[in-house]
C-alpha cells in the first residue's frame, strides 16, 4: 500500500490511459484524509481539469450545497472520482481509462478505511456497486460490502439537467446524513 504522498506521486506521473494526453491537471481528490465518508463521482469536468480539484464547477456547487443542507462539508468528507483526468468534452470515461485509474481509487479507499461511500451517479456506481447498476432504479439502496455502507445517488450535474431529480437525491442526502449518525 502508497502512502499519500507515494500514491499522488503515482498519480501525477501517470501514463496508463490516453487521457493524460489532454488533460491539464490529475485531479486526486479533495477533503478530510481521515473522514468516515468517502463520495466518488466519475471524473473530472472542465472546471475540476483547470483547478487540480473535484466537483469545482457548477454541479460542485450544488454538492457543497446539499452536503450543507445535511450540516456536512468538504472538512468532514474526502472526495475523489473514477477517473483521475479529464475526459475530452465531457464524455464518459471508458471502460478501458476506468481499469487504468481504479487502483488509485482503491488505494485511496485504503488510507481512508471509510466507513461510509456514496457514488455520485451511474459511473461511479456501475464501477464500485456493479457492472450493471441503473441509477434510476437501485437509487438510494445500502449496499454493506467489507464492513462498509454503499449509497449511489444522481449525480450532481444530472439535477442541474433535470429538476425532477432533485426530490429523489434529497431523500438520498437525508439517509446519508442518518447512516452517517449510525456510524459516529
Amino acid at each position: 500500500m502508497y502512502t499519500w504522498e507515494e500514491l499522488e506521486e503515482k498519480c501525477l506521473n501517470c501514463h496508463k490511459c490516453r487521457l493524460c494526453e489532454t488533460r491539464n491537471n490529475v485531479v486526486i481528490g479533495v477533503g478530510n484524509k481521515n473522514s468516515d465518508i468517502l463520495f466518488i463521482g466519475e471524473g473530472p469536468g472542465e472546471q475540476e481539469d483547470l483547478k487540480g480539484e473535484p466537483f469545482v464547477g457548477p454541479a460542485g456547487k450544488l454538492l457543497d450545497k446539499m452536503l450543507g443542507a445535511i450540516e456536512l462539508d468538504r472538512s468532514k468528507i474526502y472526495i475523489a472520482n473514477i477517473v483521475k483526468c479529464r475526459p475530452p468534452y465531457n464524455r464518459d470515461p471508458a471502460k478501458d481509462e476506468q481499469a487504468a485509474c481504479i487502483n488509485f481509487l482503491r488505494h485511496q479507499f485504503l488510507l481512508i478505511r471509510p466507513k461510509i461511500i456514496v457514488c455520485l451517479g451511474r459511473i461511479a456506481a456501475q464501477a464500485i456497486i456493479s457492472p450493471d447498476f441503473r441509477i434510476t432504479k437501485s437509487r438510494g439502496i445500502w449496499y454493506n460490502r467489507k464492513n462498509c455502507d454503499i449509497m449511489a445517488t444522481y449525480h450532481p450535474s444530472a439535477l442541474l439537467r433535470d429538476e425532477n431529480k432533485k426530490r429523489p437525491a434529497w431523500e438520498d442526502f437525508k439517509a446519508i446524513r442518518k447512516k452517517y449518525d449510525e456510524k459516529l
